[in-house]
C-alpha cells in the first residue's frame, strides 16, 4: 500500500506541472490548476501518513521480551560395561590328582593286562568337554594308544575317573609310562602346582615267586583337640603301608617315651594298609616339649627302620 500511494503523489505532481507548462492558459486559470493540483498533493501526502501509521510499529530490540536461559543439566556419564574376564587358553589347563589304582611297584607276569584309573579334578574355571584329549607323555606306552578322548563333561571342581587298559611288556623289568591331559587348542598339561603328568610305574616279573616287598610309608600325626590345653590331649600316628603284591610283613611303631607296639599285617594282593597308635598327654604330669615323636620299624620281611615325626606339646601346668 505504501508503494501505491507514492506513485499517486508521483503522478498528481507531474501532471500539476504538466499543467503549468501548458500555453494558452490564463492566470486565473493556472491559479485555479494549481490550487486543485495542491489540494490532491496534500490529499495525497495525508492518506501517505496514515496508511504509513497504520503499518504495524517495528519492535525496537528493547521491547522484545528477554526469555528466561534454560538451564541444562549435564547428563550423568555412563559407566562403560565391564569387560568379561577374559580366559585364556591356559587357564584351562589346570588340575589335580586324587585317589588311583594300581599302586606304584606293582609287580605283573609278562603281558598281564591290567587297569589303571586315575581320579584328576578340574581345578580350572573352564567346562572340560569331551574334545579335551588324554595324551601320552614319555616312558612306556604299555600297549596303550597315544590319544583318548576325555571320556566324559567335567565342569569346574568336578572330578573325572580317567581308566586306561594296559598291557605288561614281555621282557622282565621296572616300566614307568607317563600321561598328560590336553585341551582342544593342543596345550598340554598335568596335575598339581607344576603341571606333572600322571604316571604308573609297574615291575614285570616272570619268576614264579616274585620278590614282593613294602615299597612305600606315609605317615602322620593329628591332635585331638586340634588347640587349646584340656585335661587331656591325645595324639595319634597314623602309618599307611603300600605293598606290590601279596605280601606277609610285622612292623613295631615306636614313640619317644619308651613305649612301642608290634603288628602283623596280611595283603591278599598289591595295595595299601593303614595302621594307627595313640598316646595321650595329661596336663599337668608332663613338661611341655617340642621334641617328642613317633617311629615306624619295619622287621619282616627285611628289616628297615624309617624317620622319625616329631610333634610339639605346648601345654603348661
Amino acid at each position: 500500500m505504501y508503494k501505491q500511494l507514492k506513485y499517486i503523489l508521483f503522478t498528481t505532481i507531474a501532471i500539476s506541472s504538466l499543467i503549468l507548462s501548458a500555453c494558452g492558459s490564463s492566470d486565473s486559470s493556472q491559479e485555479a490548476t494549481i490550487q486543485t493540483a495542491v489540494a490532491q498533493t496534500v490529499a495525497a501526502q495525508n492518506a501517505l501518513q496514515t496508511a504509513v501509521s497504520t503499518e504495524a510499529p517495528l519492535l525496537s530490540p528493547t521491547a522484545l521480551p528477554i526469555l528466561p536461559t534454560a538451564m541444562l543439566t549435564p547428563f550423568a556419564a555412563v559407566p562403560s560395561p565391564t569387560p568379561p574376564a577374559v580366559v585364556t587358553k591356559s587357564d584351562c589347563a589346570k588340575a589335580s590328582l586324587g585317589s588311583e589304582t594300581i599302586p606304584d611297584g606293582m609287580i605283573f607276569k609278562p603281558g598281564d593286562v591290567f587297569t589303571k584309573t586315575w581320579q584328576i579334578t578340574n581345578t580350572s574355571t573352564c567346562v572340560w568337554d569331551t574334545n579335551y584329549k588324554i595324551v601320552f607323555w614319555s616312558g612306556d606306552i604299555l600297549g596303550g594308544a597315544y590319544v583318548y578322548n576325555l571320556p566324559q563333561v567335567t565342569g569346574p571342581g568336578a572330578t573325572v575317573p580317567i581308566s586306561l587298559v594296559l598291557t605288561a611288556p614281555s621282557a622282565d623289568g621296572i616300566y614307568r609310562s607317563e600321561w598328560a591331559l590336553q585341551t582342544p587348542d593342543s596345550i598340554p598339561f598335568g596335575v598339581g602346582m607344576y603341571s606333572s603328568p600322571f604316571y604308573t610305574e609297574i615291575e614285570v616279573s616272570s619268576s614264579a615267586k616274585p620278590a614282593y616287598q613294602v615299597t612305600a610309608i606315609e605317615y602322620h600325626i593329628e591332635r585331638n583337640p586340634l588347640s587349646g590345653c584340656p585335661t587331656n590331649t591325645r595324639y595319634t600316628f597314623y602309618v599307611t603301608f603300600t605293598t606290590n603284591g601279596p605280601l606277609e610283613f610285622t612292623y613295631m611303631l615306636d614313640q619317644s617315651d619308651g613305649n612301642e607296639g608290634k603288628g602283623t599285617v596280611k595283603m591278599t594282593e598289591a595295595g595299601s594298609k593303614t595302621v594307627s597308635r595313640e598316646w595321650m598327654l595329661t596336663k599337668g604330669s608332663v613338661e611341655p616339649s617340642d621334641n617328642r615323636w613317633f617311629s615306624v620299624t619295619l622287621l619282616t620281611p627285611v628289616y628297615k627302620e624309617y624317620p622319625h615325626e616329631t610333634f610339639s606339646y605346648d601345654c603348661v601346668k
